[in-house]
């Protein structure tokens, strides 16, 4: 495993990490979302990550191998005044849990983070090897 290796590793799980922050945004923007003319609420949504084993290639990381929808049942609060209350007066809300997301975006944003001071820390090293041949 070369010193640029490196580079791609963290490099990939940048970019999942990203992936995973935009879905934690969109959960975010939906934790009060209503049903829709379907019935259906906003499901939150989870990424899945895997990892790329080093190959012949030189290649490894993480990446993003698909994104999965909740399976926890809807919130749902009776209001039947509400225009999108179903015929018992309960209106079904998104499943997403606002202080499980807020984790999420914590926790993805310091895997950023870490990943792009690991890239800065190589750099550094890199630069200082070729300045030790000077």
């Amino acid at each position: 495993m070369s010193m640029f290796s490196i580079f791609n590793v963290s490099g990939s799980a940048v970019s999942a990490q990203s992936q995973r922050l935009n879905v934690v945004a969109s959960n975010l923007a939906n934790v009060d979302a209503v049903a829709g003319p379907d019935g259906n609420a906003y499901k939150s949504r989870n990424v899945i990550f895997q990892t790329v084993p080093m190959g012949n290639d030189a290649t490894a990381g993480v990446k993003v191998n698909g994104i999965t929808e909740s399976n926890v049942p809807f919130k749902r609060i009776h209001d039947p005044n509400h225009p999108s209350a179903d015929a018992e007066g309960y209106v079904n809300y998104s499943n997403v849990n606002p202080v499980e997301e807020m984790v999420n975006m914590i926790s993805a944003s310091r895997s950023y983070q870490n990943n792009v001071e690991v890239m800065n820390t190589a750099k550094t090293l890199l630069l200082k090897t070729l300045q030790m041949g000077q």
